[in-house]
């Protein structure tokens, strides 16, 4: 497996696994993500900030995360400072075919590299509540709950907010 930074032609693999991944989520009663958000736009912005991340296996794209220091202004609600950086996972999907490879565990150690990197200290990722695989993926990966918020963008749905401590 390889993890490197997303590219323009990487959009159209991952827009693929999103028409997998979200229907899958909404079978499950997650209703995270749908066929608005997130959208090829979101990915091309965050490739021209540098943000996204691909994992390769036999030249396919198999998984991806948007590795920002963007935090949702709700974090406050589970009594985080949003001042202090930190290196925040969003949008994390892998294929299905892929699943039980360790992708989304390879996408986590990958800004647990750029937080070391950039001498940050905080880890931080949301996800629904109702995402079962995330809610078993991230403490697995050393990740503790801190509680849960709304998001203002996702009107009626409950994140749960994850925090690993670097140091």
């Amino acid at each position: 497996m390889i993890i490197r930074k997303g590219v323009m032609r990487d959009i159209m693999p991952i827009m693929k696994i999103l028409d997998k991944v979200v229907p899958i989520m909404n079978e499950s009663g997650n209703f995270q993500w749908d066929s608005s958000y997130p959208n090829e736009e979101v990915f091309i912005n965050d490739i021209s900030k540098e943000q996204l991340w691909v994992a390769e296996i036999n030249e396919c794209v198999a998984g991806f995360a948007a590795l920002t220091k963007d935090q949702e202004p709700e974090y406050k609600n589970v009594g985080w400072d949003i001042n202090k950086v930190a290196i925040v996972t969003h949008r994390l999907a892998v294929d299905p075919q892929f699943s039980g490879f360790g992708v989304g565990a390879a996408l986590l150690a990958q800004a647990e590299i750029l937080a070391k990197e950039q001498d940050i200290s905080f880890l931080r990722i949301d996800t629904n509540s109702m995402n079962k695989v995330t809610t078993i993926l991230f403490p697995k990966c050393g990740y503790q709950f801190c509680g849960e918020i709304n998001l203002a963008f996702r009107p009626g749905l409950t994140f749960y907010c994850y925090q690993k401590i670097l140091k």
